[in-house]
């Protein structure tokens, strides 16, 4: 596999040496040395005092392709993809580079280019949807070049996640033609190449070009402006006040929250007769509607025989059984009618357990109580039941990392089967969905890494075929063959014995 990020040798070594030991003084020690650009040690201050880990990308909030897709058909920068293509993609692919194109809050909305190159920096997080501000990942490319609102180009160690410490990248901010607000960033990404001195020129013209194009669009009839507003209405997006306000210490945030929230409580009688927690929590969901994303209600289902239900602070564990219901809700957005329902969740063991429309509805009137001990804002309809706001389902998460080439990211976030101990013949479904997409993925696009990282897995340690494709996949002379040889012979001998057994 060719890798972009070869590491120099001679001067150009030491000096990427002489990096990392100063990321390291800073990150560890608070100590800045010399040596490394001021604008580089001005940000990583200001990741530091953001308290962000340099040693992983945090998780976030997944987008669902459906999801991501109108982001993508909102956003302003979507009528002037074509002058990207034309003046840079086109040519990343021979230069073994990508090409990132984000929001104005530093959302990777667009990635394309060398596809090598785009499945390795999967590990960092480097995807359609993430979030790399540098509010979120520290000092990079696109996340310092929105904070500065110049172009910039970042340096391997120069990075603040060491994660991004092999790649470099060049980033410039795209303005509105009109009011000079930033729209969004487009990002150049590879090896020492992408921090070549006529790569942040090339960038900035690719920039003014697509300016250019914006501004004829809008004389020429285009809106703009109401496809700026859908897309922060959708997304969520923060305003530059409120991003300005993320410079203030964590504890000050929730103070000035909070007395938002009571005030928004005595201005609503609505919701005066209820507990005063209540009150709160329904206040938030309001403002959050009214002015940004409601905070994204996460339901984890993997590997595990109880529903995990968590929005913000809020966590609760849920029975099997409204673990059951909430997943099928989750996975039929259509909604489900009252007999459809109870059938996929009918147990087929023989268990004589009851699944009449009745008992489902007494369950429903249950499952609504628990959800609202964690947020208001998930509410089930009826005639269909259906999620009139979705979860956040893990299961979907996964699929939605193997549909945008994430391998690597979908296998880190796929903790075991859906509801494994589930006879419900609605989750058996989706089990088995999960999991055949998953092993195709591993067996049609993995590395030989990943691959053999899924082969060591509960799912795949009895699964022969996979093994037999790790070593296939394997160089010759691999010390890793032997292990894989042995496993294969272990395979064929306890089936063996399985068989002989089965048959006296």
């Amino acid at each position: 596999m060719k890798s972009t990020s070869s590491v120099p040798s001679g001067p150009a070594r030491e000096n990427l040496v002489a990096l990392e030991r100063a990321h390291e003084s800073a990150v560890n020690d608070r100590v800045f040395q010399t040596g490394v650009r001021q604008l580089v040690q001005d940000s990583w201050q200001r990741s530091l005092s953001l308290s962000l880990n340099p040693a992983i990308v945090a998780q976030e909030r997944t987008w669902t392709d459906a999801e991501l897709r109108d982001l993508r058909n909102l956003h302003p920068l979507a009528a002037v993809l074509p002058v990207v293509h034309s003046l840079l993609i086109r040519h990343a692919f021979d230069a073994e580079l990508l090409v990132a194109i984000g929001d104005e809050s530093g959302r990777l909305l667009w990635i394309d280019g060398d596809r090598v190159l785009r499945r390795q920096v999967e590990e960092m997080l480097f995807v359609e949807g993430a979030d790399w501000s540098e509010g979120h990942v520290g000092t990079s490319a696109p996340g310092t070049a929105i904070a500065l609102d110049r172009g910039i180009q970042i340096r391997r160690a120069e990075h603040f996640n060491a994660l991004a410490h092999p790649w470099s990248c060049t980033a410039v901010p795209i303005h509105d033609p009109d009011t000079g607000k930033i729209l969004g960033v487009i990002d150049i990404t590879g090896g020492d190449q992408a921090v070549a001195p006529q790569t942040l020129p090339l960038v900035e013209a690719a920039v003014a070009a697509m300016e250019a194009e914006l501004r004829i669009q809008r004389l020429d009839g285009g809106r703009l402006d109401g496809r700026r507003l859908d897309a922060e209405r959708l997304a969520g997006e923060r305003t530059n006040e409120q991003r300005s306000s993320e410079q203030r210490s964590g504890q000050q945030r929730i103070g000035e929250q909070r007395n938002d929230e009571q005030r928004s409580d005595e201005r609503r009688s609505d919701v005066s007769d209820r507990p005063d927690s209540r009150r709160r929590r329904s206040s938030v969901a309001m403002f959050s509607a009214a002015n940004r994303a409601a905070v994204p209600v996460g339901f984890g289902v993997l590997g595990s025989d109880y529903g995990h239900l968590e929005c913000g602070d809020v966590a609760i564990d849920v029975s099997p059984r409204h673990a059951e219901i909430l997943t099928l809700l989750a996975w039929h957005r259509e909604g489900l009618s009252a007999d459809r329902l109870a059938f996929l969740l009918s147990d087929q063991t023989g268990s004589g357990q009851v699944n009449s429309v009745d008992t489902l509805r007494a369950e429903m009137v249950r499952v609504r109580k628990v959800l609202e001990q964690v947020t208001p804002s998930i509410v089930i309809g009826s005639r269909p039941y259906r999620l009139q706001s979705p979860l956040e389902l893990d299961a979907q998460r996964v699929l939605a990392f193997l549909d945008r080439g994430a391998h690597r990211v979908a296998l880190a976030a796929y903790r075991g089967p859906v509801l494994p101990n589930s006879f419900s013949p609605g989750i058996i479904d989706i089990r088995t969905e999960i999991s055949a997409r998953l092993r195709e993925a591993m067996l049609t696009d993995a590395s030989v890494d990943l691959l053999l990282e899924y082969a060591r897995s509960d799912e795949a340690t009895y699964d022969s075929e996979v093994w037999r494709a790790c070593l296939e996949l394997l160089p010759a002379r691999s010390p890793k063959r032997a292990t894989v040889v042995a496993r294969l012979k272990r395979i064929d001998d306890e089936l063996g014995v399985r068989q002989s057994s089965s048959q006296r």
